[in-house]
């Protein structure tokens, strides 16, 4: 049986973002620093339909067959990320504990540097113990833009460039 892959690019406020997925599911969505060559199909149309409605602040919760591919560990770290609901944000360390090891700080910090389903699994959700922020592949800029678009975090300021 031959194995397809497609892809897909939507623009939101927060640059390109890159859909994959294969014939059954999603296995990745990440951001990109520009726009690429397409092969989209039904699974990569409904993603990022529904990414387009979360941007529009009209989804906080999304509903697509993914393809998750890492440790036990990892999965079930990315499985509790979304029990974390919109507009919510908890700690590395209330994640730790959630997990049922407050040690396993770190290895859960590495599941979320591993995610490839930005947005989708919620990692941005997660904030450092006094709430600032850290850690995101997306860039904390828009870590920042996420969390102010889910309102658990008040607008800040634009940074000057």
């Amino acid at each position: 049986m031959m194995v397809h892959e497609y892809c897909q690019y939507l623009h939101t406020a927060l640059g390109w973002l890159h859909i994959q997925a294969m014939d059954q599911a999603i296995t990745a969505v990440s951001f990109a620093e520009r726009y690429g060559e397409e092969r989209p199909n039904e699974l990569t149309h409904g993603a990022a339909g529904q990414l387009k409605e979360y941007f529009e602040e009209k989804r906080t919760v999304f509903d697509l067959p993914l393809q998750l591919a890492g440790t036990d560990f990892q999965q079930m770290v990315w499985l509790e990320l979304q029990r974390i609901p919109y507009g919510a944000t908890i700690t590395y360390q209330e994640l730790a504990r959630r997990l049922g090891d407050e040690k396993c700080i770190r290895a859960a910090a590495h599941a979320l540097a591993v995610n490839r389903f930005l947005i989708v699994i919620p990692c941005h959700r997660v904030v450092g113990s006094n709430g600032q922020l850290t850690g995101y592949a997306g860039g904390l800029w828009r870590k920042q833009k996420l969390l102010e678009l889910e309102g658990s975090l008040a607008l800040q300021p634009e940074l000057p460039w």
